[in-house]
């Protein structure tokens, strides 16, 4: 089970090409045959799992695998207990209810990459942090959770997909998932 892990910089295209000059995978990754198992949104960041394997593709990035996706994420004001409680209970979305999401609120992350550009600040309105896991992949899913809730995502990266992460890997900077990492994976199925 070929697979590549890559920590996805802000604003590149998790895909292979772009029809507007915009930075893509290509830009990043050299792997013919490879493909991105599952979306990062252009303004997201992080972990972008990619195989050349059409099978673990699936079972990576189809939803009814519930393999869980952990996210940091940065969101105006700190939210209370009970909004955290609607996160983990599921949310209303226009497109149905979401399953529910493990969630915390964190201190800002160690060792954390400088964002270019950075996010926008407001001297009157703080910011927090949040551990945010889904096993779901709905379209701008985690920044329309939080907005739901009445706290806008500020900035959004993925820490982790199942068993990998992006520990040790700087924006723009991939490797190969380990043979224990594979066979590990491979055990769960």
């Amino acid at each position: 089970m070929p697979l590549l892990l890559l920590n996805k910089p802000f604003q590149v295209l998790t895909q292979f090409t772009s029809k507007d000059g915009r930075t893509t995978l290509a830009d990043l990754v050299h792997a013919p045959g490879f493909y991105p198992a599952g979306r990062l949104d252009y303004d997201s960041e992080g972990l972008v799992l990619l195989t050349d394997e059409g099978p673990l593709q699936a079972r990576l990035s189809n939803p009814k695998w519930k393999v869980t996706k952990t996210y940091l994420v940065q969101v105006e004001n700190t939210p209370d207990e009970q909004s955290l409680q609607q996160l983990r209970d599921g949310v209303q979305l226009n497109d149905g209810m979401t399953l529910p999401a493990e969630v915390e609120l964190i201190t800002e992350p160690e060792r954390l990459w400088t964002r270019t550009p950075p996010i926008r600040f407001r001297k009157n309105i703080a910011t927090s942090w949040l551990k945010l896991g889904i096993r779901e992949g709905r379209n701008r899913q985690v920044r329309r959770m939080t907005a739901a809730i009445g706290y806008p995502t500020l900035r959004l990266i993925r820490y982790s997909i199942g068993p990998w992460c992006i520990d040790g890997l700087a924006p723009g900077e991939w490797r190969p998932a380990t043979l224990h990492e594979l066979s590990s994976f491979a055990s769960k199925l």
